[in-house]
Parts: structure tokens; C-alpha cells; sequence
């Protein structure tokens, strides 16, 4: 087979076009077996998934059912996102205090400099 441009080209589309299939397929078959519902809709949900893998992906990515609190909003979870620790805008606040009476000239650059170690080891 003798391979021009736009038969490279084209292979690298339709290539292209298999691994994103491939992607959505794994990606789908995780999000149902991680979803709380039923056996026999986990089983459903495969078998159309399986059955028409292009059209099931698109119905479920349409039909499924979203996460949400108890006021029916969309809740959005990042499990790695911890939130940072309370003493961090104590910390920034002391150090912001500190420039104030540093600018004011009310304290040295080393008593300013001293504030903000122990503000910032406070915070750890």
C-alpha cells in the first residue's frame, strides 16, 4: 500500500476517533459501576453500552442521574481538594498588621521580620 499525506492523515483521524471510543467506553463502565442504583440498571446500563457502544455512551451521558445535596443543586467534589487550615488567614492577617506598623513606623524591619516568622510558624 503506497501511503500519501491524506491517507496518513486519514488513518491518524480514524485512529484518532477509536482511542477516544475506546477512553468514553472505560470512562462510562466506571461512572456506572461507581453510581448508587440498582443491579439490574448497572446491567441494563451495560448491555446498551455494549450492545451500541457509540449511541449507549451518548444516552447515558444524557440520562444519567446528576450528584446533588439536599437543596437539589449540583454538587461538584474534588477528593484530592483539602481546604486550607484556619490558622492561614490568622497568619496573613498578623503579617498584614505586621507592614501596616511597619509603614507606619511604628516598628523596626526587625521586629517586623520577627512578627512574621512566629506569624508563620504559628500557621504550621
Amino acid at each position: 500500500m503506497d501511503w500519501s499525506f491524506g491517507t496518513f492523515l486519514g488513518a491518524m483521524v480514524v485512529g484518532f476517533f477509536w482511542v477516544m471510543l475506546i477512553w468514553m467506553f472505560i470512562a462510562v463502565f466506571a461512572d456506572v459501576l461507581r453510581r448508587d442504583m440498582s443491579g439490574w440498571a448497572k446491567a441494563g446500563w451495560m448491555l446498551l453500552i455494549f450492545v451500541l457502544p457509540f449511541v449507549g455512551i451518548l444516552i447515558y451521558l444524557i440520562a444519567r442521574p446528576r450528584h446533588a445535596d439536599e437543596e437539589g443543586r449540583t454538587v461538584f467534589t474534588y477528593p484530592m481538594a483539602q481546604p486550607p487550615p484556619a490558622s492561614y488567614p490568622a497568619a496573613a492577617d498578623a503579617i498584614a498588621t505586621a507592614a501596616r506598623l511597619q509603614d507606619a513606623g511604628k516598628i523596626s524591619e526587625q521586629e517586623f521580620d520577627k512578627l512574621k516568622r512566629q506569624a508563620l510558624s504559628a500557621a504550621r
